[in-house]
């Protein structure tokens, strides 16, 4: 890992405060990284930054190249002349300062964009047509996938007549012809968000605060990805999944999760050189700095589920392409570095694969406390090469943790830190955190803020009531700031006092 020992904060970018009913690109966004430089932190970890799709899930989105049009920050619109403040005045965003209202944002931001759009494609028209050109290998057929999906009324791919729901060149030459400014609007959009990306990483870079991104390894069957490219999916001649990806039971759910999405054609892939995959890292190495790969064991086998089936209990194992695919990847981009999400089932050809690969892997400290046996996420058992998290965003907040664990859990881990039941155990748990070998330590703002369960950010296997918690304005505060860029520094972590 191309990083010196440090820290950083997981915080999704849709959970920083604003007035207009999610988090964005705007001020936040750049207070934030004012606070993490002050508080001794290197690293922004955020969830994907794409346009969700069901569910609202950051990791269920309409393409793995395009930026979430609700992230654009609309007091810049103003700024720039594209948006008035009485415009932005006579909506209503909702009065929950804690929690994004989906149902909102779904109502009212896209007529706000349309109406910057047609304020500003004549004005931004060179450094535009610009973007469309440096982005066509994917911008097109994700601004033609979005203008399909508004002229259906929303319904997914899947559900489109048959001859552009299986790309035929005629089909997509029609549309794309009848739909052209819709094609046009939604190719502005993302101008609109790279823009305003680009700008919020470069004053990260000149406040010593890297990006670190998140990367699904699979993508949502209603994209742009797997509708413009079905030939590196494993469908039938209808383009419909033949199997879809899931995991086992585990530690989150008895049934084992099934996430529905379409597994990938390897052999496909692999006669194309894997040009599909270089193209999605590149993609993602112009946003962030550093990349985790969620779910990698994937790579080296991967839990295939027939497509009618009712749990991912009936499942079954898949060779995945291992090495063959992760090092040409890691040699391909070697101005970003990776993390390797090694969590759930693994075997020793998983950990053999991750030890080839040479990346990190991550140690969960909610993980590591179990009474009946001594685990490898313990602090100590943690070695450099790794990146270690109080919890993950699928995991509960410290708080949480400590409220529903089992009291033998929780009193083994008191015994571990050596703390009495007086002391307080989340803040113990990121001073172990802090001190452990690991290279890089991560924790969930909500954390740092001392927030309980209703600040979870997402259940394992629950549909509703995820994604959604929000910072409130004001909570980065210079006390905090201080304690934390403190506890960085003394455990060698930050050269700040």
């Amino acid at each position: 890992m191309n990083t010196k020992r440090s820290c950083g904060v997981l915080l999704p970018l849709f959970s920083l405060p604003s007035e207009h009913g999610i988090g964005t690109l705007g001020k936040a966004a750049y207070e934030f990284i004012d606070f993490l430089a002050a508080a001794g932190q290197s690293w922004w970890q955020l969830l994907p930054v794409g346009p969700a799709g069901s569910g609202d899930s950051p990791y269920n989105s309409f393409s793995s190249f395009a930026g979430n049009a609700y992230f654009i920050d609309l007091d810049m619109l103003v700024q720039d002349g594209l948006l008035t403040k009485a415009e932005l005045a006579a909506v209503d965003w909702g009065n929950d300062a804690q929690s994004v209202d989906y149902e909102k944002l779904r109502a009212h931001r896209m007529p706000l964009l349309r109406k910057a759009a047609r304020r500003g494609l004549e004005k931004d028209a060179a450094e535009f047509d610009s973007f469309c050109r440096d982005n066509a290998s994917w911008l097109s057929d994700y601004a033609l996938y979005m203008a399909l999906k508004e002229h259906f009324g929303g319904a997914s791919w899947t559900e489109w007549p048959e001859n552009i729901r299986l790309h035929r060149a005629e089909a997509v030459g029609k549309y794309r012809a009848e739909l052209a400014p819709d094609v046009r609007f939604y190719s502005y959009v993302q101008y609109l968000f790279y823009r305003q990306w680009n700008a919020l990483r470069e004053y990260a870079r000149k406040n010593g605060v890297g990006m670190i991104g998140d990367m699904p390894i699979y993508v949502a069957l209603d994209s742009a990805d797997v509708w413009s490219s079905p030939e590196f999916f494993l469908l039938d001649e209808k383009n419909v999944p033949l199997e879809v990806a899931g995991v086992p039971p585990d530690y989150f759910s008895a049934d084992g999760q099934l996430w529905g999405n379409p597994l990938y054609d390897w052999d496909a892939m692999r006669r194309d050189g894997y040009g599909w995959w270089i193209r999605r890292v590149d993609g993602a190495s112009k946003l962030y700095d550093m990349l985790r790969i969620d779910h990698f064991r994937a790579f080296e086998s991967y839990w295939a589920v027939p497509r009618d089936a009712e749990s991912a209990k009936e499942g079954q194992w898949r060779p995945g392409p291992g090495m063959d695919l992760v090092g040409r990847l890691t040699a391909w981009f070697n101005n970003v570095s990776f993390i390797a999400e090694d969590l759930g089932s693994l075997t020793p050809q998983v950990h053999k694969m991750l030890a080839d690969s040479g990346l990190p892997g991550m140690k969960v400290l909610e993980f590591a406390f179990d009474p009946n046996s001594l685990s490898d996420y313990l602090p100590h058992r943690i070695g450099e090469n790794s990146i270690c998290y109080a919890g993950t965003h699928d995991n509960n907040t410290l708080r949480g943790w400590i409220d529903e664990e089992n009291p033998e859990t929780l009193a083994f881990a008191r015994e571990y830190l050596g703390i009495d039941d007086d002391a307080d155990l989340a803040d113990a748990v990121l001073r172990a955190g802090m001190r452990s070998k690991a290279e890089l330590f991560i924790a969930q703002m909500q954390d740092w803020l001392g927030l309980g369960v209703d600040a979870r950010m997402n259940t394992p296997g629950t549909v509703g009531g995820n994604w959604a918690w929000r910072m409130t304005p004001g909570s980065e505060t210079k006390a905090l700031a201080g304690k934390m860029r403190r506890m960085a520094y003394i455990y060698g972590r930050s050269d700040k006092k």
